[in-house]
């Protein structure tokens, strides 16, 4: 079930949103996303997030701010089963629209967000990784 986000789940919304970086952008160091981790903790908290919750565990979360999707991160045994479907739809209530970064090589996040109505917006390098990314873009 989709809940809000709680104080108390940030140690296992932060566990999920590593080991899910770490699975999807292989072709990004390690060494990256722990570099990051402490920021991504404190966005986090300031964020809209969602977290679904099954058997009193956390499997997954999404998070938003200002129109922008941070992203959705599921637990492995628990991707395309809808979940991440559910959290999108939850985040986008009352928005009109919302933007959302991923990189090109995410081609599993890619398709998962065209399918739910997103459209390539542009094309960009970050900076900090030198890889590719959309910035898809959702209108009501």
């Amino acid at each position: 079930m989709v809940r809000e986000f709680r104080k108390g789940d940030l140690d296992e919304v932060m566990e999920i949103w590593l080991i899910s970086n770490l699975q999807a952008h292989d072709f990004i160091s390690k060494k990256y996303w722990n570099k990051n981790f402490t920021e991504i903790q404190r966005v986090l908290q300031l964020a809209d997030v969602y977290v679904w919750e099954e058997d009193g565990k956390i499997q997954g979360f999404g998070g938003a701010m200002q129109g922008f999707l941070i992203g959705i991160f599921l637990r492995e045994e628990y991707r395309g089963k809808g979940i991440g479907k559910a959290l999108l739809a939850r985040m986008r209530r009352g928005e009109e629209s919302m933007s959302v970064a991923v990189y090109q090589k995410n081609v599993r996040g890619v398709r998962f967000y065209m399918r739910e109505g997103f459209k390539v917006q542009s094309e960009r390098t970050e900076e900090s990784t030198g890889e590719k990314e959309f910035l898809l873009e959702w209108k009501k």
